[in-house]
């Protein structure tokens, strides 16, 4: 079963636009040797929309590779077409990703029926574990809880990134599919109420600059039943996680924080534009105040 918290992996750039495989992989280990449960390799975050098929297929291949096992690691696999999404899904399950999280098509705007129709071949293609990521902000396709119950009866879809920032939808989600859905958190300032409202995993942005700090969130408040302590160390990562939210600079900011650190992360690829230096003296001044955090 697959919970925690799992670092929504940014894709390093050089400053050609060209991916950094070198930077990928340092990054991964400093992600896993701070405590993370678990990566996402060509997520949102990993700017899965602006790789061609090949650079889509390599990120993947050299997440698995590196992780080598040491915690499990999810392929995003979402495009428009149910033929490429397949064969993305093939290819990281041939690779050896431990399951693939799959946003429904986006800017054709299906139905439910084709909704469930485009998950259906997916399903039937490939065996390793569905989760599907509704995210209505980005995809403009909103599915609600009781189309994601149907798609439940699907054998392999077993989790869902719930990024709506309903968290009602949690509870419901897990009642009416009697508990067979995994409900993982997909907003960075909704972690702990919805680990309160039953999901058990969060894939986080946040966690690409501080892994230690939002995987220990998920061990207080899921693993230790420590609310309260859970509570506090939420308060004090908040101002970081609202501020991801609020400017909607998950890419950019998630990489500023990495170079912030020392590490290498580049730029965003092209339309989108660098964080601005206004926005880079603001996250410097939130993570200064987390570094401090003791945990």
């Amino acid at each position: 079963m697959l919970e925690g918290t799992f670092v929504v992996a940014v894709t390093p750039f050089k400053s050609n636009e060209e991916l950094d495989l070198e930077a990928l992989k340092e990054n991964i280990d400093f992600y896993i040797e701070n405590g993370i449960h678990g990566v996402v390799a060509t997520g949102s975050t990993g700017e899965f929309a602006s790789l061609s098929l090949e650079e889509h297929k390599k990120v993947i291949e050299v997440v698995v590779d590196r992780v080598n096992g040491r915690v499990p690691v999810l392929a995003g696999t979402g495009a428009c077409a149910t033929k490429r999404v397949i064969e993305l899904t093939k290819f990281s399950e041939d690779v050896g990703a431990d399951g693939a999280m799959i946003i429904p098509p986006f800017y054709t705007k299906p139905s439910d029926d084709e909704i469930y129709a485009h998950y259906k071949s997916i399903s039937e293609a490939v065996d390793i574990p569905i989760m599907l990521y509704n995210n209505p902000w980005t995809s403009k396709v909103d599915m609600q809880p009781n189309l994601i119950a149907k798609l439940a009866e699907l054998n392999n879809v077993r989790y869902v990134k719930e990024s709506s920032g309903d968290v009602t939808r949690i509870w419901k989600i897990i009642n009416l599919t009697g508990g067979k859905m995994t409900v993982f958190c997909g907003a960075d300032n909704l972690a702990l109420e919805s680990f309160l409202m039953g999901a058990k995993g969060w894939i986080c942005v946040a966690a690409n600059i501080f892994p230690k700090h939002m995987s220990r969130l998920f061990e207080l408040a899921c693993k230790e039943n420590k609310i309260e302590e859970a509570k506090t160390l939420y308060m004090k990562l908040l101002p970081l996680l609202n501020f991801l939210e609020e400017t909607g600079k998950f890419i950019q900011l998630a990489k500023a924080g990495l170079e912030i650190l020392g590490r290498k992360a580049g730029p965003p690829r092209k339309p989108l534009l660098p964080a601005s230096e206004e926005e880079k003296e603001e996250l410097k001044r939130i993570m200064e105040k987390i570094s401090c955090i003791r945990i």
